[in-house]
């Protein structure tokens, strides 16, 4: 496959920004559960003690329900991000998120997560995915340099105008084991 240049990333990511604006809310919130609820009957999420998750803004699949939901029977780890560098905390509920360095996303409190051996599982959002599980994220590669090295399981979460059959990568873009998505209501 040749070498993807930024500008044909540039251009999916607006791409994806365009189809973004004709999902409806309503769209939004139930494809979002439908994906979460893949996500439950994976073996591997059943399984897990510790699960890495984001929490969700706006174009991302809603993750505040599933965390809420699950968080009294699974560790959750959000990223806190510090300049270039993606940092790990427990989520150990809502009262106690704080808004961000970065787009002001909303991050635990507290001390750093440093057991980076001991998750189980991470479910990763994007901008897009493709059919081959590859990821293109928001351009910062926070998510590419902290997997790059850890053998976690990857679940990719996405919408279904956010599946490809094949994106631009760079061979530092690391790979999901599985991308989850759902048909659209919308339409």
């Amino acid at each position: 496959m040749p070498t993807p240049t930024d500008e044909q990333k540039k251009a999916l990511r607006q791409r994806i920004r365009e189809l973004r604006k004709v999902q409806s809310e309503s769209a939004y919130f139930h494809d979002s559960q439908r994906i979460m609820e893949k996500v439950e009957q994976l073996p591997e999420f059943r399984e897990a003690q510790t699960v890495m998750i984001y929490w969700s803004i706006a174009g991302e699949v809603f993750t505040h329900e599933f965390i809420r939901k699950w968080s009294l029977n699974k560790r959750f780890i959000l990223p806190s991000i510090e300049g270039d560098t993606m940092n790990l905390k427990r989520y150990t509920g809502d009262s106690n998120l704080i808004a961000g360095d970065l787009y002001s996303i909303p991050e635990p409190e507290g001390a750093l997560f440093e057991d980076t051996e001991g998750i189980d599982m991470v479910i990763v959002p994007g901008i897009a995915f493709d059919r081959n599980n590859n990821r293109m994220g928001r351009g910062k590669a926070y998510y590419d340099r902290f997997l790059r090295n850890l053998s976690i399981y990857k679940a990719g979460v996405c919408f279904s105008y956010q599946l490809f059959d094949q994106i631009p990568v760079y061979e530092t873009d690391v790979k999901m084991d599985i991308v989850i998505t759902c048909e659209s209501t919308d339409g």
